[in-house]
Formats: structure tokens, C-alpha cells, sequence
């Protein structure tokens, strides 16, 4: 299995097959739970969309290798594999447990993932005056669907809820960058390069 989504990229193309059969599930999903908690259960499959457009094809892996690493492997296809699936599914998936099992607040995290996740893709797009892999769905899934979650179910929450969930957004992300900082400095054998740690964490 590991060989066949990561050895032969396979997981993205899985990710967006699956992607499909979630969104048609969330009409289900608001009739019987209710419109807040299918909006935090929307950023799933609609951040699955987001990484066919952005790893099809390893390339923004390769992208980051080349803008961010300077030609150096600063993301390899293992980490940017566990980046996906402990950072997003994961995230996402314990989000929508909690919004379900304690009120939809609890799971506010999922759509400040998303907007956290646009930042810097359009940032990205903005200063190197390029495409880079994902800002497409950043600006169509992310902007709207995020915004419209963060504002809907962050209507009900208080500023400590609001404060963790973009925490933990902010944690995913800052995570990531101090790893391909790391693993940069170990590659040129010095101190965290000041590039990595301006790089977005964009995934």
C-alpha cells in the first residue's frame, strides 16, 4: 500500500476519488446534523480538491524543492505524504468529531486550516508573479468555503474558541516550515537558512 500511494504517487488521484463521495454526502449531512456542522465537514473533501490540484504529479513538492530548496530536496515524497494526512485528514477528521460530539465551535479549526492555508499561496502568487500548485483552488475552495465557516460557526463561538482553532491552524503550518528549515540546514550543514524560514507553509 505505502509503495503504491507514495513510491508511485498514487495518493493524490485516491484523494480526489474520495473527495467526491464526501461531497456528495454533505447535503445528508446538513439535513441530519444541521447547516454549522456540514460546513465544518465541507473543508474536508474541499481540501481533498485542493491537493490534486497541488501534488498531481509530485509538482508542488518539486516546486518547493526548486523556489524554497534551491535545487535541494527540502520536502521528500514520505514527509509531504504524512504532511497531508496527519496535518489535513487528520486535522479535519478530529475537527468533525468534536464539532459533532461537543458543538460545532469545537471544530472551528478546520476552516481556519483552510484560510491559514490560502494566505500564503497567494502570497506566494503575488510576490514570484507565477502559478504555484494550489492557489487555484485556494482562491475558488478556501477563500469562500473557509470564510464562510469561520464566519457561521465562529458566529457561536467565544474569542478562546476562535483563539485555539487558529492556533492549531497556525501550528499545522508553522510545523512545516520549521521541518524543511531543518532539514535545509542539514543538507548545508549550518544554522536554519533564512529562506526556509520565510517560506509559506503552503502544502
Amino acid at each position: 500500500m505505502w509503495n503504491w500511494l507514495v513510491r508511485d504517487w498514487q495518493w493524490p488521484a485516491a484523494t480526489l476519488f474520495a473527495s467526491f463521495f464526501l461531497l456528495a454526502m454533505t447535503p445528508m449531512i446538513g439535513y441530519s446534523a444541521g447547516v454549522l456542522l456540514a460546513l465544518i465537514y465541507v473543508q474536508l473533501p474541499a481540501y481533498m480538491l485542493h491537493q490534486w490540484e497541488e501534488h498531481r504529479g509530485d509538482r508542488f513538492r518539486l516546486y518547493i524543492n526548486r523556489t524554497i530548496g534551491g535545487g535541494q530536496e527540502a520536502l521528500t515524497p514520505a514527509a509531504t505524504f504524512w504532511i497531508n494526512s496527519l496535518g489535513v485528514w487528520a486535522v479535519d477528521l478530529i475537527a468533525i468529531y468534536l464539532a459533532w460530539a461537543i458543538s460545532p465551535a469545537a471544530g472551528l479549526a478546520a476552516g481556519y486550516l483552510a484560510l491559514v492555508n490560502a494566505v500564503p499561496h497567494i502570497g506566494m502568487t503575488i510576490k514570484r508573479r507565477e502559478y504555484n500548485p494550489g492557489v487555484v483552488t485556494a482562491v475558488l475552495l478556501f477563500l469562500p468555503l473557509g470564510g464562510w465557516c469561520v464566519a457561521q460557526v465562529g458566529a457561536s463561538a467565544n474569542w478562546l474558541e476562535h483563539l485555539i482553532a487558529l492556533a492549531v491552524a497556525l501550528g499545522v503550518h508553522i510545523a512545516i516550515i520549521v521541518y524543511v528549515a531543518k532539514r535545509l540546514a542539514k543538507l548545508h550543514g549550518h544554522d536554519l537558512p533564512t529562506k526556509a524560514i520565510q517560506a509559506a507553509s503552503i502544502r
